[in-house]
Formats: structure tokens, sequence, C-alpha cells
């Protein structure tokens, strides 16, 4: 596969002090990268260098072979969208009017939409099973309503990249399926490669190709669910005991919390 996004050696943070430290990784076309690790890790600041809504300090990112840092920030928009942990929306657009903002980087000063870019935002609407909202005010929807909303917003955008910031962190767990169940169709039918942090470690497991798991602003372990979740990582990273097992379903790594009065013993 191609490789998207290349990052290398990065270091960044604010006012000049470093949060990641060091990093090196690829995203290839159509990857499903879940980055985890416990509070304070560096996870979104990652993907905020990753989009260049932060530069780096030193170091190194291109997005199909170009330097990053050499991108207008309409060029980026054209191949990256990024979803932040909160999307603050101040004014009660209609949901239409949401989703077409999405089309900004591909038009050009004081162009107006047309029948295409009314075509692209339909469609999103249509594959975030949000077509039937369209009049609706952005401040009348629910919590997952309003996230589906913005993932067509980002869709619109037409992006080879999709990043996310704990996109799930508000929602009760039926929303959260069918959100990152939407993310997994639209990796798997449409190539969108995804990036995304993740703070529960079995919906990364579940629905991650591979998984980035980071502490302290360095990789700890990168590579599949299988080789990230294991007991000996975690334990080691979040300083509390738990059992993996296999989910009997999907027989992808399932992660077991055990209280700290109870003692267990690994296998």
């Amino acid at each position: 596969m191609d490789t998207l996004l290349k990052v290398e050696g990065i270091c960044g943070g604010y006012d000049n002090k470093p949060v990641i430290n060091n990093v090196s990784l690829e995203i290839k076309q159509a990857d499903f990268l879940g980055i985890i690790g416990p509070n304070g890790g560096g996870k979104s600041t990652l993907l905020r260098l990753m989009s260049r809504a932060l530069m780096p300090i030193k170091g190194k990112i291109s997005l199909e072979g170009r330097d990053l840092a050499r991108l207008s920030h309409k060029e980026i928009a054209r191949k990256i969208a990024f979803i932040p942990q909160l999307t603050l929306i101040n004014f009660s657009f209609t949901v239409w009017e949401i989703v077409l903002m999405g089309r900004i980087p591909h038009l050009s000063r004081m162009q107006s939409e047309g029948k295409i870019d009314f075509s692209i935002a339909e469609r999103a609407l249509s594959l975030t099973d949000t077509l039937n909202l369209r009049n609706r005010r952005i401040d009348e929807l629910s919590a997952g309503e309003r996230q589906r909303v913005i993932i067509a917003k980002a869709l619109t955008q037409e992006p080879l990249l999709l990043f996310l910031d704990e996109p799930t962190s508000h929602l009760d767990i039926g929303h959260q399926v069918q959100i990152l169940d939407l993310l997994a169709e639209l990796n798997q039918k449409n190539n969108l490669s995804i990036v995304i942090v993740l703070h529960d470690l079995n919906l990364a497991g579940e629905y991650c190709k591979n998984i980035i798991l980071l502490d302290n602003g360095e990789i700890f372990k990168q590579g599949t669910p299988e080789e990230v979740l294991t007991y000996q990582n975690i334990e080691s990273l979040y300083k509390t005991v738990v059992v993996v097992k296999d989910n009997p379903v999907t027989l992808k790594p399932h992660v077991l919390l055990v209280p700290g009065n109870i003692k267990c013993k690994q296998e």
C-alpha cells in the first residue's frame, strides 16, 4: 500500500516545551490506526502535529511525499479532515449549512457552491445516515446525530485521511458502536484512511487494524491489536491489573479490569 503520511522523528508541544519526543510512523492508504495510552501521554498533541494544527519543533512530516510544512492550509484541507474532541458551533446553522462548509477548501475566493458540491454534500449525508436531518438545526440534535453530522462535514471535504480525537468520549455505548461501525464501513468500502484517538481499549481492539500505544510522548509499542493489547503492556503503562481474553464473537483482544483488592495470576 502507498504511504499517505510519513512522520520522521518529530518533537512538538506547546510554548516550545516538547510533549511528543522523537516519534516516527507511517500511515498507509486504507489504514485504520488507533492511538491509545494513559492520560497526558501526548495522544491529542500527536494528532494535532500530524494535521498541522501544531507545528513540530523538529522532525519532518510528509503528505504524499510533500513536506507538510510547505503546504498551504487549503491544500492540507483537501487531503486531511480533522475532527477535534469538542466541535464548538456558536450559531444555529442547519445541518445542510454545516455540511456544505466542508466544500470550502475546494472553492476559490468568493466562489459559491455548485451542483457538484451539493451532490458531494448529499452523498456525505447519505453515508452518515443524516440526510433526513438536513433541515434541522445543529443545536437541536442529539449527541450521536451531531457527531454523525460533523463526520459528514469532514467527508464533504473529500479527504484521503481522517483524523478523529476521541469521537466517542461523550456518547453512550449504542452511539459509540454506531459511529465506529460507520468509520469502519468508510474505511473498508471507500478506502478512507483513519487515525483515531481512543480511551476505550476494547473499542480500539475491535475496530483498529493497527494501534500505537503512546506514553510520555513516545511510542511504547505499535502493531496489531493482538500485539499491542497484551496484559503486560497495559499493566506496565496503566499501572492496573487486567486480564486480556479474546472476544468470543469477534476473537479480538478484550481487556477486563480487575479490582485492586483482588489478586490475579496471569497465565
